[in-house]
């Protein structure tokens, strides 16, 4: 089992802990619902059960039965990379690579590839890369207690990161920006 699917395994087995349901119990539920977008369901298991963005979105995968989230399966890397940064989008590549080159000196880490972005994992996520719209680049980054900065957009608790820093440019790619990355992949031991 690769350490995505431990995670995963993990992080159902506290879905189920912090619900006091099982899987399947919350599957029928989602079924009694009526709903069938994935939106609708993880908006529903955020208000009925108080779980964060992460975990009703991986409930949600579940029970679709969406199955492998990543991107990668039986691709290369730059096959997804090619996908990823295709049409309009193909011009925020460099914004990735000048990331990358920082991001690999820091040493062991997992590259996780989902449909429109990088997930970045040591034991836990600790940042996310790639282009939001055609024109803007973000990064996600999962770090706790950074001073207040005009760049980090802190999200709300629940979010998937808990900050954003929107990009437009490689250059853009400064010490600063590795600096708070590297604190997350420092907290993600």
């Amino acid at each position: 089992m690769s350490s995505i699917d431990k995670a995963v395994q993990t992080q159902l087995e506290n879905i189920q802990k912090k619900t006091g349901k099982s899987l399947v119990e919350l599957a029928a539920i989602a079924k009694k619902s009526g709903l069938s977008k994935h939106g609708e369901l993880r908006d529903m298991f955020k208000d009925k059960f108080g779980l964060g963005h992460g975990d009703a979105n991986a409930i949600v995968h579940h029970i679709l039965n969406l199955g492998d989230t990543r991107a990668a399966k039986d691709k290369s890397m730059d096959e997804v990379l090619d996908e990823i940064y295709t049409g309009a989008k193909a011009a925020q590549r460099p914004i990735h690579e000048a990331l990358m080159k920082h991001i690999h000196k820091f040493g062991e880490f997992e590259i996780a590839p989902k449909k429109g972005y990088v997930s970045l994992r040591r034991r836990k996520q600790f940042a996310m890369i790639g282009p939001k719209t055609n024109t803007r680049f973000e990064v996600g980054i999962n770090a706790k207690d950074f001073k207040k900065h005009q760049r980090l957009a802190e999200q709300p608790k629940g979010s998937m990161c808990n900050y954003i820093v929107a990009l437009t440019d490689a250059s853009e790619v400064d010490a600063e920006l590795i600096a708070w990355i590297r604190s997350a992949y420092e907290q993600a031991e």
